[in-house]
């Protein structure tokens, strides 16, 4: 009844974290880590090798800041607080103004990518060089449909029906420049000579330049030419160097440098020449403004000079005093400031509503100076009746013609940037691109990642498959469980070796029992303390009977039966060795014995005790198959007959070993249990759980089978099994056989 509290104790410790187990499994599996980390590794470099690189075309664009706008009044921004004028001019060099034009005008709306070979294609068509800028290469194994170097196709215009676009067309060369066009699903669209416009059934267009081995293939697609503007807006990379420097860079990755110095070059340009003809078009708008204002404010200069002349000539009054003068300049720098603003406040009109920031920060302006002005003409007040008539007269001239002589200026000045093309931005750098260094792929980085990805994959599958595989690698684990271990056999190379030839070899192979033929392996010491155990065991047994079984197949029950057989029979004593399988056992393969006059037919009466005995190589030992197959083994293990035999064997022999199936498959170890006076289960390393054995303990418990112990089998050198919590040394095995 304590099992259960066992069975708990015993998965709460698998369950913590064993730290130094997890280590020793990593070094148990460095090769298949390693292995994984290589294979990464080589794709890594294969793909940093056989990648198309990446280059990056730059260029560099100057936004001068406008001090003044057109009507030399302050800049809005600076009234505002504003932001560069350089966030601006990149939002319209990303207008599909500027990058719709481009798109036309270079016919960036179609794509051509040559057909080259999986893999290493494009690799080794941008390694060749011919010698002249015709040059193509030759196709490489016959397979001329694809471009192996130098091909080119140039598209100038290709019209498609809207069902078309963005569909991948194939164009195929010909002869002497000929071509064909065929659609997605191989039909012929056009054809035609490069040089020559072509149009049939909706598809209109001309090749300008066909370079190609006849029959390589070109995959052409017509992009819809909203999606290519956008496109673009994404791939291109516009940004300011430094805050509110007004320098702009342009970038552009690409496959093609050649094209990407091209685009931003059209970038470049067109934006330039929009930026002169958008300040030619201010520059006109507000030239028309002027000239419609200048003849209204010279007729207010004329009426004011005829007031003051008149009033002077009646009051004979020429000069104003130096109070009233100082008192005149200041009202007059207001008054014409006031209709400065006033005169930008109608320029404003047409552009901004008056909630607009701009607008409202204005009206405020001219509300200060409005409140300035009264307070100077409150002033005037106190200043005699003949001052302070000539005092407004005077001032109404001195604005008047201040106004009329600035916007005079302006005019004149507005005319010539009318007429002129030189916008506030100009082109720096041109676009250009270094072709010893693309940007991508980033060989070194690559590499790296890969070969971590690759350590990654490792360790992790190395530790997903610890995690799933529950089976034992230590005896302590078995002994959690109540059973006692009377021997742990190392894995034997020699024997998995042997077992192996066997397996591929024809017909009957050569007996092989380890025992015999390598005594001095780590593994027949082992089973040589098993025996030693097995002799002590005995003094309390009920008969000279060994039963072998297991929990289920591949456990080396055969190995441990027949080399503890060879090992017993080499000290001297008598021994006889039973196949008990009677489905699938193979000891006589092992052995190299015959199938027939097995245990099957002892126990039907088709044969005598003695012609079922066999002798092997060791003395002392014989072997009795396990017969022909009968269709119900365990009725005849259940019959008296069998117990017969065994009393009839004991007597004869000093020990019987008995190779039963595992228990948990069939149920005929139960019952050969019965006979026997001493139970044992072989398990095996790293396969059977502990849930699969104490399965196997309650099953011949239920049975009235009292199992003296179990046998560890395959133990393998693991680090794993040394650093983990109670592991178990392998290299005691090295000692015992030093001792030897």
């Amino acid at each position: 009844m304590q099992l259960p509290s066992v069975i708990g104790t015993r998965d709460n410790e698998r369950d913590d974290i064993d730290l130094l187990g997890i280590f020793g499994t990593l070094i148990d599996q460095k090769w298949l880590i390693g292995a994984l980390t290589g294979a990464f590794m080589v794709t890594g470099v294969a793909y940093a090798v056989l990648a198309t690189p990446v280059y990056l075309a730059n260029a560099l664009v100057q936004v001068e800041p406008k001090k003044n706008d057109m009507l030399g009044f302050s800049d809005l921004n600076s009234m505002l607080g504003g932001q560069s004028p350089s966030v601006t001019e990149i939002g319209i060099i990303k207008s599909r103004a500027v990058i719709g034009k481009t798109v036309d005008d270079l016919h960036l709306d179609i794509d051509v990518t040559p057909n080259t070979f999986p893999l290493v294609g494009g690799f080794l068509a941008r390694r060749f060089r011919g010698d002249t800028p015709q040059s193509v290469a030759a196709p490489r194994m016959g397979l001329n449909s694809y471009a192996w170097g130098g091909e080119r196709l140039e598209i100038a215009r290709l019209k498609v029906p809207n069902e078309l676009l963005g569909k991948k067309l194939t164009l195929i060369a010909g002869e002497q420049h000929a071509f064909q066009l065929f659609d997605d699903n191989d039909n012929l669209l056009a054809e035609g000579v490069a040089g020559s416009a072509f149009a049939h059934d909706g598809v209109e267009g001309l090749i300008a330049q066909l370079q190609a081995n006849p029959g390589t293939r070109f995959e052409v697609v017509r992009n819809p030419r909203i999606v290519t503007i956008q496109n673009y807006q994404d791939a291109l990379d516009i940004s300011e160097q430094g805050k509110e420097s007004g320098i702009i860079r342009l970038a552009l990755a690409s496959s093609d440098a050649a094209e990407a110095v091209q685009i931003l070059n059209k970038i470049s340009s067109l934006y330039v020449e929009q930026n002169v003809q958008r300040t030619s078009a201010e520059a006109a708008q507000s030239l028309d403004f002027l000239q419609g204002q200048l003849p209204q404010v010279k007729r207010d200069l004329a009426k004011a000079s005829e007031a003051l002349n008149a009033y002077q000539t009646r009051g004979k009054t020429v000069n104003i005093s130096l109070e009233t003068q100082s008192v005149l300049e200041q009202i007059v720098g207001l008054d014409t400031r006031i209709s400065e603003l006033k005169m930008q406040q109608a320029e404003l009109d047409r552009k901004f509503t008056k909630q607009h920031p701009a607008y409202r920060a204005l009206m405020t302006q001219i509300g200060e100076l409005t409140q300035q002005q009264k307070a100077l003409e409150s002033k005037s007040q106190n200043l005699p009746a003949t001052q302070q008539e000539l005092l407004n007269l005077t001032r109404d001239v001195e604005v008047a013609s201040q106004i009329y002589t600035q916007l005079l200026n302006k005019s004149q000045e507005l005319d010539i940037v009318r007429a002129g093309a030189v916008g506030n931005a100009r082109l720096i750098d041109a676009a250009d691109v270094d072709l010893t260094s693309p940007v991508k792929p980033r060989k070194a980085l690559i590499v790296l990642i890969a070969t971590f990805l690759g350590a990654f994959v490792g360790v992790a599958l190395v530790l997903l498959r610890k995690s799933l595989s529950r089976g034992l690698e230590g005896p302590e684990a078995i002994e959690q469980l109540g059973l006692p271990v009377y021997a742990s056999i190392p894995y034997s190379a020699l024997q998995q070796e042997e077992d192996t030839k066997k397996g591929r070899a024809k017909g009957d192979a050569d007996a092989y029992l380890l025992a015999l033929r390598n005594p001095t392996d780590l593994s027949i010491e082992s089973i040589r303390s098993l025996r030693t155990c097995l002799h002590f065991a005995a003094l309390d047994s009920t008969n000279n009977r060994i039963m072998i079984s297991g929990p289920s197949p591949q456990v080396g029950k055969t190995f441990v039966s027949s080399n503890l057989a060879a090992v017993m029979a080499q000290s001297g004593q008598r021994v006889v060795l039973i196949d008990a399988d009677m489905r699938k056992g193979h000891l006589h393969k092992t052995l190299n014995t015959p199938i027939s006059n097995g245990l099957s037919d002892l126990l039907v009466k088709r044969c005598s005790i003695d012609q079922a005995i066999n002798t092997v190589e060791v003395d002392n030992l014989h072997f009795i198959s396990r017969g022909q197959v009968p269709p119900n083994p365990s009725e005849l293990l259940m019959h008296a007959n069998f117990r017969e035999l065994m009393t009839e064997l004991s007597e004869r022999y000093d020990v019987v070993i008995i190779d039963t199936p595992p228990l948990l498959a069939v149920t005929d170890a139960a019952i050969v249990g019965r006979e026997a006076g001493i139970s044992l289960i072989v398990t095996r390393f790293a396969v059977n759980p502990a849930k699969e054995i104490e399965l196997t303990i309650r099953r011949f418990a239920q049975n009235g089978i009292e199992l003296k112990g179990a046998v560890f089998n395959g133990v393998e050198k693991r680090a794993a099994s040394y650093y983990g919590n109670g592991g178990y040394g392998y290299y005691n095995y090295e000692y015992a056989s030093d001792k030897s």
